[in-house]
């Protein structure tokens, strides 16, 4: 071989080696997830990953649920969520907390109210509240738009806090597929009302955030844990993926210095400096629940471990450490377990269900009328307090009379394994046998007899479903039957029946 041809072969392998090089520290992740996570987590986080020659970063932005599912099919690396795992086939995920982030309420930045309690907060989402005057605003429908997906995580997370399950229906006709389409919605209608995060509208002066119980929301009042609504954000992963290790180091490159100080940009708290907000969140949540009037959280609040209260300075000290360390796997045995401990502690009081053999769910703000479905709960309501004890199989309320025929008694003792539903005021105890025979008798007779002429009513400017099942003391579910209608949509004039004569 000539000492050229050598020469230029010992060029072509040294080019092909840096080539190898180059290929290997370019490894392409994919991120898919909310809109959430995307502008105040991963976006100028991706651009710094880049500038350092790590690899690439492809940004899907879209919302939840999407991120979770394509992380758990193998079609993106990343998810971003601004809720814990809860099921299904995000158990075998991994949730690794990042960032605090605050829920926050937004509206049309001419409205004249600039803050709400949390108790008002509740009212509007249960359809009680529905004008702006009620608030101190003009006299106007409150227009509340939600995003459409269940499981969408500022939504997930907002009614966990407010209602004790992420899954609670609201009153909320106007609904988005992401926190980014809602505040565009709200810019655009003077009576809007919907949630997103700090980090998402705290730059977007189109909109305006209300304080609550009269706390600003901001990086400090989140930090100190004054501000009441605050979350936090995940980067979500699958460990048999083949890039693991590629995801893993880019979550690390999050949570470094560098990537905490992109964090605070964008008024999120970075999550190794909130390690005591994971700490005090079973306190917080039992209070928010005493405020709003409704169960405390049953479950576990959050996939973060808390740190017990009472704990000496060292081992304190030593706790928070590890918390602000932790990287927590959404597996469903893993977070029953530590469910237990995120519970806050209450006076468990006699169990107004206690021999009903029953599964129930309801509409609150219209008390027991109509009850029917199932499930309405998720741990063991004695511990803490509810009045839904030993509910396990389907039962009817109908007008506070009960018709269902309670199985054989059971063991008060026994623990019951659902329990979700907000605290409901005064519900008469379970029939014995004898009476829910005659109840039933009753309801035989009351089939019998012609069917009432039905009442209705004229939809008018500014009328909602809710609304009209308020005015009209009905079930909105109910309502929406009786009318054969699929969605929450009416328009002026329409007539609706809302009852018999």
């Amino acid at each position: 071989m000539s000492l050229r041809l050598a020469r230029l072969f010992t060029a072509t392998l040294i080019g092909l080696s840096a080539s190898a090089t180059v290929f290997a520290a370019g490894t392409q992740l994919v991120w898919r997830g909310d809109i959430t996570t995307a502008r105040g987590v991963v976006t100028d986080v991706a651009k710094a990953w880049e500038k350092s020659g790590k690899g690439k970063i492809e940004l899907q932005p879209f919302n939840t649920a999407s991120g979770i599912d394509a992380v758990a099919k193998g079609t993106a690396d990343i998810a971003g969520s601004a809720r814990p795992g809860i099921g299904g086939a995000e158990q075998s995920l991994t949730f690794t907390p990042v960032a605090w982030d605050a829920l926050v309420m937004v509206t049309y930045p001419s409205n004249p109210v600039s803050n709400i309690t949390l108790m008002q907060l509740h009212e509007i989402y249960m359809g009680k509240i529905t004008n702006w005057k009620e608030l101190g605003g003009a006299d106007q429908p409150i227009n509340l738009y939600a995003v459409a997906s269940p499981g969408d995580g500022v939504e997930y997370s907002l009614r966990k806090l407010l209602f004790g399950r992420g899954n609670q229906p609201v009153a909320a006709p106007r609904l988005y597929v992401n926190v980014a389409k809602l505040e565009e919605g709200v810019t655009l209608d003077k009576q809007g009302l919907g949630a997103t995060t700090l980090a998402g509208a705290s730059s977007n002066k189109k909109v305006k955030i209300l304080s609550i119980d009269g706390v600003t929301p901001s990086m400090s009042t989140v930090g100190s844990g004054a501000y009441p609504l605050y979350t936090e954000l995940y980067l979500v992963s699958n460990e048999t993926s083949p890039k693991a290790a590629d995801v893993k180091e880019f979550i690390s490159f999050v949570t470094s210095s560098a990537g905490s100080s992109l964090l605070r940009s964008h008024s999120l708290v970075p999550y190794a400096d909130g390690a005591s907000l994971a700490s005090n969140d079973a306190a917080r949540r039992a209070k928010i629940a005493s405020t709003v009037g409704t169960r405390a959280n049953v479950g576990q609040a959050m996939t973060t471990p808390t740190v017990a209260a009472a704990a000496t300075p060292a081992a304190q000290v030593a706790k928070e450490t590890a918390v602000a360390k932790a990287q927590v796997a959404g597996k469903g045995a893993k977070v029953a377990k530590e469910a237990k401990g995120s519970v806050a502690s209450t006076t468990a009081e006699p169990s107004q269900f206690a021999r009903v053999v029953a599964s129930v769910s309801t509409s609150a703000h219209v008390g027991f009328a109509g009850v029917r479905s199932e499930a309405v709960t998720v741990s063991d309501n004695a511990k803490v307090g509810g009045k839904f004890a030993k509910v396990t199989a389907d039962a009817v309320t109908v007008k506070g009379k009960q018709v269902a025929k309670p199985a054989a008694p059971v063991d008060a003792t026994e623990k019951s394994t659902k329990v979700e539903t907000p605290k409901v005021a005064e519900a008469a105890p379970a029939a014995k046998p004898a009476a829910a025979k005659s109840a039933a008798k009753e309801v035989a007779k009351a089939e019998k007899k012609p069917a009432a002429a039905s009442r209705t009513y004229k939809v008018s400017a500014g009328d909602t479903l809710y609304s009209i099942a308020k005015k009209n003391a009905v079930d909105v579910n109910q309502l929406r039957a009786m009318n054969g209608l699929k969605d929450n949509n009416v328009h002026p004039g329409q007539v609706l029946k809302v009852g018999a004569r």
